[in-house]
């Protein structure tokens, strides 16, 4: 079981940062048109160097293990606030299936924040910078 878990805890974190260090550099790459997004969204498009710094940053630093459960803390509550402002639309009827897309992306989102929540119950595991600092390693 400890090579399982050797094996999942970093692969889990890599799967779990890829999307927000993906969606970090395309940000930086498509700057004005999520720059506008934001703004017709009605969140001002002055605090996207902050969205690309959490998710880029977060993502990579989550990637190596360091400070696991504070970063995941604050992906947890990235995501679901991201959930909330960009992909929520309560509908019903001919609105409810042209919406299914946004509440499908909503729903990715409220995943994704409890496998970052499952983080900072459990830790960063195995291969983590949080470990070289404790002198942990992993177990054969």
């Amino acid at each position: 079981m400890d090579r399982l878990q050797n094996f999942a805890a970093p692969t889990g974190r890599l799967l779990l940062a890829i999307i927000y260090i993906v969606a970090g550099a395309q940000k930086i790459t498509g700057y004005a048109g999520t720059q506008g997004y934001m703004e017709m969204m009605g969140v001002p498009g002055a605090l996207l160097p902050l969205v690309i710094l959490t998710e880029l940053g977060g993502g990579i630093v989550l990637a190596l293990g360091w400070q696991t459960r504070l970063v995941a803390l604050a992906l947890a509550g990235f995501s679901l606030l991201s959930g909330i402002v960009f992909h929520l639309v309560p509908s019903f009827g001919m609105e409810a299936m042209q919406a299914q897309g946004e509440m499908i992306s909503f729903m990715k989102n409220v995943s994704i924040a409890g496998g970052m929540l499952m983080l900072v119950s459990l830790g960063s595991g195995a291969f983590a910078l949080d470990n070289r600092r404790q002198g942990i390693t992993a177990t054969a």
